[in-house]
């Protein structure tokens, strides 16, 4: 007899995000992994976070005599004040805007679903997704008893993912009557850029059908298109009449400053009791990591001159490798789809038009992460991706789109960026043979 696990442990299993690299640990060849299935940034820091790190114990430093204190629950002040000059930066205004610290965006995501979802165990004031939908908000509303809803978004022929019809949203809020709306406007997974007119509508259902409207910020900046920079701190209460007080975003210092270790985020918000409430719903994990808030806490001090030019040192980088792997991979694989790049740093891929109506994303992934390999230059290389079933919320019974869709991060390095058409297309050719 032992004790039993809890029936969510039971059930649980890991991300699609994970899954593949989780596999490829269990290998024991002399393969070498290319791992695009995580958004696992790794490019050097802004210059002032290195400068930070690298001399912790410098006259300057807080941790110069060894010791490493609690912060506040809300963070150090600096750090906050790192946020809002970010926003500051990319033209929005921050009067009137508190910011609490949170372990990442993955806890600022948890704490947010506490308050504006629920109460837990039940089916009330679920949290709206737009599917295809980051799929880690699925597993923290899970986790938290929580309930998520989505509307869906297609994968076109030509690449480009369909917005939802308002009017649909619109008949599923009123159906299901949720706390808050989710909006990522630099998209994950699908690399959709939903632009300030887009926006300005959704913030117009929320203040409409009385529900938050949340923006996930992870990727501020990085989008490849003419037009002006999306925020929910682009809506102003001119635009939208009643949208003040019910405005919250979500930020981290992985993404756009590539530090996805430091576990650094932020909830931003323009509702005070809010933002109190949220912050002594933290107490219980008492602070976030206090040396990197004090790393990023350089980001204050930084002009908003300097940050525009490094926002515009990330797009450079990740345009060219966005728009050469999408024309290589349609090239190798004719009948491919591939998603437009037109923000945040990844792409959706999907077989569909070339693969029978059995073929399982999950499995291929399995595949390539267990026994799959591709020779290149007298070395063995494989291809970890994300499965994209895991990003849909699908009733039962109904088709998952993500069945055949795969999501690709633009993560290596661009020589092993530059191997991925060749890899995608040998792999999925052994697979189907």
């Amino acid at each position: 007899m032992k004790p039993q696990l809890s029936d969510h442990f039971l059930s649980r299993e890991p991300s699609s995000i994970r899954m593949a690299q989780i596999k490829f640990s269990q290998r024991h060849d002399n393969v070498s992994a290319i791992n695009t299935a995580i958004g696992n940034v790794t490019l050097p820091m802004y210059p002032a976070m290195q400068e930070r790190m690298f001399n912790l114990n410098s006259d300057t430093s807080p941790f110069k005599d060894g010791v490493v204190k609690y912060s506040t629950t809300v963070g150090m002040d600096e750090t906050n004040e790192a946020f809002l000059n970010v926003i500051s930066a990319s033209g929005f205004k921050t009067d009137n805007l508190y910011s609490q610290i949170t372990d990442g965006g993955s806890q600022a995501m948890e704490l947010i679903i506490v308050g504006t979802c629920g109460p837990a165990g039940t089916d009330k004031k679920p949290l709206l997704l737009l599917d295809a939908a980051y799929t880690n908000y699925a597993s923290m509303a899970s986790r938290l008893g929580r309930k998520t809803i989505s509307v869906s978004r297609n994968l076109e022929e030509n690449g480009k993912f369909s917005m939802p019809d308002f009017l649909e949203i619109e008949k599923v809020i009123e159906k299901n009557n949720p706390g808050a709306l989710v909006v990522i406007p630099y998209d994950n997974p699908t690399g959709q850029y939903i632009n300030l007119q887009m926006m300005k509508k959704f913030a117009e259902i929320c203040v409409k059908h009385n529900i938050w409207f949340v923006s996930d910020e992870a990727y501020g900046e990085l989008h490849y298109t003419d037009m002006p920079t999306s925020s929910v701190w682009g809506i102003t209460e001119k635009m939208v009449p009643g949208i003040t007080g019910r405005r919250i975003s979500i930020d981290t210092t992985s993404k756009v400053w590539n530090s996805c270790g430091l576990r650094i985020g932020a909830i931003v918000t323009d509702n005070q009791e809010y933002h109190q409430k949220s912050v002594a719903e933290n107490t219980a994990n008492l602070c976030s990591n206090v040396i990197g808030q004090y790393i990023f806490g350089s980001i204050a001090h930084e002009t908003h001159a300097d940050l525009q030019k490094w926002f515009k040192k990330q797009r450079s980088y990740y345009r060219g490798m966005l728009e050469k792997l999408t024309l290589e991979l349609k090239e190798k694989i004719p009948g491919i789809i591939v998603s437009s790049p037109e923000a945040s740093i990844y792409s959706v891929v999907d077989v569909r038009n070339i693969v029978s109506e059995n073929f399982d994303a999950a499995d291929f992934v399995d595949y390539c992460s267990s026994k799959g390999h591709v020779e290149i230059d007298d070395k063995s290389f494989t291809l970890l991706v994300s499965p994209m079933d895991g990003f849909y919320t699908v009733e039962a019974g109904q088709l998952n789109p993500g069945k055949t869709q795969m999501r690709i991060a633009y993560v290596e390095t661009p020589e092993n960026m530059a191997k991925v058409p060749l890899l995608f297309a040998e792999l999925l050719r052994q697979y189907l043979k």
